[in-house]
């Protein structure tokens, strides 16, 4: 099987994404390719595959996120720049209404944040605080600025789901083998966390910038995280570490995005949707391995733009 797609990233958050609309594969098969194209030993890596997916009454097309465990994410916002964009231009249209797997999302070009970048702007949420719905069995209904029993970190946690589950921690300076271990308990699914969940740990910089490191559900240790990014921002304002209504730039060690939050939840997010190249690749479903990689495009100029908006950053 060959699959054509494009390499993209929203925010150093890289994708392979595919032009899925009236395609018929079922969900194991998807799982598959996902975790052919998404090898990081493998022929492309990438920290997950998109699919653009047909639209129906209410919405112009939709979108389907699978990480490179082949487990299907509720969202990444990140990525939903990234299938925003394709949907554009393959519909010849600037803004729209997604159909995500749980919920569904706002979407539209904006400005470019810096020359050459091209930018979208995604409405989610809204972000949610009741534990029911993950489940998270903790014995309390929320989870607001207090730790969590049997958590392998005595750290205060806020639980935001966005739709995608959420924990997220204020810290002085984030340490990177201590939100692994965090992050890697969560993946083993307790009884009281079946669904798993992402966790970040949030550094704030100044009035208006929070750098966000997160162990991604399904992918481990990223570089960058789009709905963690919008939890972290929400959990910012809700705990008064950031002013609702009010733009913060939210910093990764991928990139960036400049995001505002609601009170009612709902958060605004604007970053790049950036082309690197497209091509395809031979997927052997039986080993779940990518090969035989053609490249048909380079995207220089994005890649170049991209890099000279985050340089010095």
């Amino acid at each position: 099987m060959r699959i054509n797609f494009i390499k993209c990233h929203g925010s150093g958050n890289d994708f392979a994404l595919v032009d899925a609309r009236g395609v018929v594969r079922d969900d194991a098969e998807w799982a598959v390719i996902a975790r052919a194209l998404a090898d990081r030993r493998g022929a492309v890596g990438s920290d997950g595959l998109l699919l653009l997916t047909d639209g129906d009454g209410q919405h112009a097309f939709g979108m389907r996120m699978f990480n490179s465990d082949g487990s299907e994410a509720e969202t990444c916002l990140n990525g939903l720049r990234c299938v925003a964009r394709a949907g554009f231009e393959a519909l010849g249209i600037d803004q729209a209404l997604v159909r995500l797997k749980t919920s569904g999302a706002e979407v539209r070009r904006d400005p470019d944040l810096a020359p050459g970048v091209v930018t979208i702007s995604e409405l989610a949420g809204p972000a949610s605080l009741e534990l029911d719905d993950w489940p998270m069995t903790i014995g309390r209904h929320q989870n607001v600025q207090m730790p969590i029993a049997g958590l392998p970190s005595d750290r205060a946690f806020t639980a935001v789901a966005i739709p995608n589950p959420h924990l997220i921690a204020f810290v002085d300076t984030i340490d990177d083998a201590e939100l692994v271990a965090v992050g890697s308990f969560c993946e083993t699914a307790p009884d009281w966390l079946p669904n798993r969940a992402n966790v970040s740990f949030v550094e704030v910089r100044g009035a208006a910038e929070l750098f966000v490191r997160t162990c991604e559900r399904g992918v481990g240790l990223t570089d960058s995280c789009g709905s963690a990014m919008a939890a972290s921002l929400f959990a910012a304002c809700l705990t008064e570490r950031a002013a609702f209504d009010a733009e913060v730039t939210v910093f990764n060690r991928g990139g960036l995005v400049k995001g505002c939050a609601a009170p009612d939840g709902m958060v605004r997010l604007s970053g790049n949707a950036t082309w690197e190249w497209a091509g395809s690749a031979a997927i052997d479903l039986a080993r779940a391995i990518a090969g035989d990689v053609r490249v048909d495009r380079h995207f220089n100029d994005e890649i170049a733009a991209w890099a000279a908006a985050i340089e010095g950053r």
